[in-house]
């Protein structure tokens, strides 16, 4: 890990995100890129959309590319080594001088953008409107943290992502007639809906191992992937412990959780239907 906390949290403060570079080494990040091999192939042998649990295979049929895995939701429970990783030490003390030393997990999650797609951009979108239901998830402004770690190059060639500057001190935007984000590119007229200036748009350049993360009111999105090769990463989201009712336990004063039987995180249904089957899109 490179640079200053107190330089990495300054800017989290002003512009509602930042980079801490160089968090994980070549090592790491192959182990992770090995887990994401892993979890595509399980994945991409799958019919359509299957959900165990808290872990979600979201699948699509991409006009150039046929059946593709964009998203895994929680595969934690079913790959060790993004399980270790989404407890460790490091990511613990980006994020826990912004939220304490409680911390809840509400966001496991790898996403793909792979090259050739007809359709892989995400929408400029703020996570807020994905808490569900609100009044699980308390103090917004201040008591949650998303993190992505980068497993390949991210460039604007193959959809980087894109962060408002100071967009996370407006509270929650509407952007009226939205559809899917994962439907959605990202254009002019949808930030200048949320009355952002488009010069306050900042493309993340990252290598692998680096480490983004932003605030829940933070306007971001991603465009699509034009270039040759993947755009992987592996997002975990935290939240103080005492403002969320929901969500698995990460860190209890500083310590790694292990994951035990899932526990309501975003799958409403998950004592009504816990077991494996597939899903409608």
């Amino acid at each position: 890990m490179t640079g200053n906390r107190d330089d990495f949290l300054e800017r989290y403060h002003r512009d509602g995100f930042a980079v801490v570079r160089g968090v994980f080494g070549p090592n790491e990040v192959a182990e992770m890129a090995t887990a994401f091999d892993a979890v595509q192939a399980a994945g991409l042998r799958l019919e359509r959309s299957f959900r165990d649990g808290n872990v979600l295979f979201r699948l699509s049929r991409d006009t150039a590319l046929g059946k593709t895995l964009r998203i895994v939701q929680w595969p934690a429970y079913v790959n060790a080594a993004l399980d270790r990783y989404r407890v460790d030490q490091r990511l613990y003390d980006i994020v826990s001088p912004l939220l304490g030393p409680d911390l809840k997990q509400i966001i496991n999650q790898m996403h793909w953008k792979p090259p050739g797609a007809a359709q892989n951009s995400f929408g400029y979108h703020q996570d807020i409107w994905f808490r569900r239901p609100r009044a699980a998830y308390r103090n917004p402004a201040r008591a949650y943290i998303q993190t992505a770690i980068a497993i390949d190059p991210h460039r604007a060639e193959n959809g980087a992502m894109i962060f408002c500057r100071g967009s996370h001190r407006r509270g929650e935007l509407s952007l009226a007639g939205d559809g899917r984000i994962m439907e959605r590119d990202m254009t002019p007229e949808d930030l200048a809906r949320f009355g952002i200036d488009a010069d306050n748009a900042v493309l993340l350049a990252l290598e692998p191992g680096d480490v983004a993360f932003w605030n829940l009111y933070t306007v971001h999105g991603s465009g699509p992937n034009t270039s040759a090769t993947d755009r992987r990463v592996y997002l975990n989201g935290y939240v103080a412990a005492a403002d969320c009712d929901r969500g698995e336990w990460a860190f209890r004063d500083g310590q790694p959780c292990a994951l035990g039987e899932p526990v309501l995180v975003h799958y409403d249904d998950l004592y009504k239907r816990p077991y494996p089957h597939y899903i409608e899109d």
